[in-house]
């Protein structure tokens, strides 16, 4: 044990009297200086993100939503790609498998995908029940033909539910069609399925179109809070007198729907820096003035079934106060840290330039005698 502590010693002493080894650990931490500094001057320098994101049909308003936000991202330096997907289920294998950056889904679908991240909540979507003239209440439905919209489509999974949840046997008590909504824009009048079943925002491009070209109105769910005590997912909502059409009025009065609350997913590996700006963009002044929606930044958290995403939780942290109780301690432990490496750093740089300065001083007194002999001499 103190041979090698002597070993030890006397090769430090060797690196202390070594000019050659102390430039070159000079330059070593030059080095490490500036490329600390490199680091921390790119980490300054904006960054453009480029992600892709499914919009669903080009006649909702979520894809309208995602052409605001594509607009105001840019300014950003974060660019969207509009994906075109089957719907969303495929649109949350996407995003799973990392194909995809992020969608918009809604609630109440599986949430069993284990690479999906919850980035924000939005307010919740209307399901709307376009009926055909002749159809006055829910009792109605039973032997009508009833378009759910595309098989692997959100819409489809939370009508049957609903349905399922008023007795309705599917293939029993109504037909099941499955058209787009391009499709039965183009389809004539006696074509058309009796009810047409849409879920989105209000008012809805489809549920216009249909209420003012074909005569179709909207049926009252009078108890979206029975159903909701069923159906985590649903959310009271009400849908104002004459938001369609005013004469006639379409709705005639106010009336209770069934809502579903949409959700902002990504893959878990995605930049949470880029979720950061995309989340600016999203609350801005510019999306919310434009958009048809109030979006609240304090539902941001409302569950929707998978975790949140780490650029969620770097957004509201960057909301949070400057100066907390937290930051001030690690403040303090970091100056306590630098004043340290600080002074280890100058203890290390005295020991090695010693043996020079005892030199240089042994020198100066040396020159000093030979100048005061030559003068006694002289």
């Amino acid at each position: 044990m103190i041979d090698l502590k002597q070993e030890v010693v006397t090769h430090l002493e060797k690196a202390r009297r070594n000019e050659k080894g102390r430039r070159i650990l000079a330059i070593v931490l030059i080095v490490i200086l500036l490329l600390i500094s490199a680091r921390l001057i790119f980490n300054l320098i904006p960054k453009n993100y480029i992600l892709s994101v499914t919009s669903g049909s080009v006649l909702s308003e979520r894809h309208f939503l995602i052409k605001l936000l594509q607009d105001e991202a840019a300014e950003n330096f974060l660019s969207l790609k509009v994906v075109k997907t089957a719907g969303s289920l495929d649109s949350l294998e996407l995003v799973n498998s990392g194909k995809v950056d992020l969608a918009l889904v809604p609630g109440g679908l599986i949430n069993s995908f284990p690479n999906v991240r919850h980035v924000a909540t939005l307010p919740p979507e209307f399901i709307h029940f376009l009926v055909k003239p002749h159809i006055r209440n829910l009792e109605d439905l039973k032997g009508k033909v009833i378009n759910m919209g595309e098989r692997r489509e959100s819409t489809r999974i939370l009508a049957r539910q609903i349905l399922s949840h008023l007795n309705f046997v599917a293939d029993s008590d109504y037909v099941e069609t499955n058209f787009s909504n391009e499709a039965l824009i183009g389809m004539r009048s006696e074509s058309l399925p009796d009810v047409i079943v849409e879920v989105s925002y209000a008012p809805s491009l489809l549920v216009d179109f249909f209420v003012k070209r074909h005569d179709y109105h909207l049926l009252a769910m009078p108890f979206p809070s029975a159903l909701a005590k069923r159906l985590s997912w649903i959310r009271n909502a009400t849908l104002n007198q004459y938001m369609y059409s005013i004469i006639p009025p379409v709705p005639s009065t106010d009336i209770p729907l069934a809502g579903v609350n949409l959700h902002l997913v990504t893959n878990a590996n995605v930049e949470p820096k880029a979720i950061v700006e995309l989340l600016k963009a999203l609350y801005g002044s510019q999306v919310n003035s434009r958009f048809g929606q109030k979006l609240v930044e304090e539902d941001l958290l409302i569950p929707s079934g998978y975790p949140v995403s780490a650029g969620t939780t770097l957004y509201l942290d960057s909301k949070k106060p400057m100066l907390t109780p937290e930051l001030t301690d690690k403040l303090s432990t970091m100056f306590q840290l630098l004043m340290s490496l600080g002074s280890i750093l100058v203890l290390i740089w005295k020991w090695f330039r010693s043996d020079q300065d005892q030199e240089f001083e042994y020198d100066t007194e040396a020159l000093e005698r030979i100048v005061e002999i030559k003068t006694r001499k002289d």
